[in-house]
This record gives C-alpha cells, structure tokens and sequence, in this order.
C-alpha cells in the first residue's frame, strides 16, 4: 500500500447553477475533514457505572477546515463572501484514487491574516448541513 498525497486531497465549491459546476476553491494549501457522530447515552443505574450507548448515532455531521493563500482580491471576495452571507452551498471533496464526499456546507468562519513578511492567507471552517455522500471510486 502506497502513501496518498495530500495535495491531491482538495476541496471544491459549486457554482450554485441548476447543472452544477464544481472548481478547486482557490490557493488551498491543507484541507481537513472530520466525520462526527453524537452518541446517544442510554446508561441507567442498572448499568453498574458503565457507561452505556444506543447502537448507531442519532446524529452525524461533516466537519471541513482549509487554510491557503489569498492569490487576488476576488480570491479573497470568495472567502469572505461566503462566511458575510452564511448561505449554504455545495461542495465537493476530493481524493488521490478520485472518492469523494459530497453535500451541503456553510462557512461557520473565515479569517484572513497578512504578516509584514509573509503572504495574505485565509483559514476556513465548514460545517455539514444535511446528509452528505460518499461515492467510491
């Protein structure tokens, strides 16, 4: 088994048309997917003080973060755009072998920084509104 490449685990956005067009959101440099599942606790005395869970989840949710560089100020428009409007837009996430997961997020934050030494960047946090798909390649 071979190590995948990080690069080539990119976030996309739709344009939000009715046959939808998905382009890599701009200047990303690291992207992170969490998968999160809220567990139900039905302990009772009876359980002796073990903690005792229902048998699946009651709820799930996707979490994504990415930070990348500003690379113009459209660029940045995009970023900060989504987080001012709180509007929930589609998005994609990508692979190396080409799964993906897919489904409706909105931007929770958005923070652009600029050091005196340094390029303008961006920090992203997404959050699931919806069920979200995974297709396997």
């Amino acid at each position: 088994m071979t190590a995948q490449k990080g690069r080539l685990f990119i976030l996309k956005l739709g344009d939000g048309l009715t046959v939808e067009t998905f382009a890599t959101v701009a200047g990303m440099r690291a992207s992170s997917l969490t998968i999160n599942n809220e567990m139900v606790d039905v302990t009772t005395k009876d359980d002796v003080g073990w903690r005792k869970l229902l048998d699946g989840v009651s709820f799930k949710s996707f979490s994504i973060s990415g930070s990348g560089l500003i690379q113009s100020s459209a660029n940045r428009q995009a970023v900060t755009g989504k987080a001012l409007s709180g509007s929930i837009d589609n998005y994609e996430i990508y692979f190396e072998d080409g799964d993906k997961f897919a489904g409706a997020f909105q931007c929770t934050s958005a923070e652009i920084t600029g050091n005196h030494d340094g390029a303008e960047e961006y920090t992203l946090s997404l959050e699931s509104s919806g069920a979200v798909t995974y297709t396997a390649v």
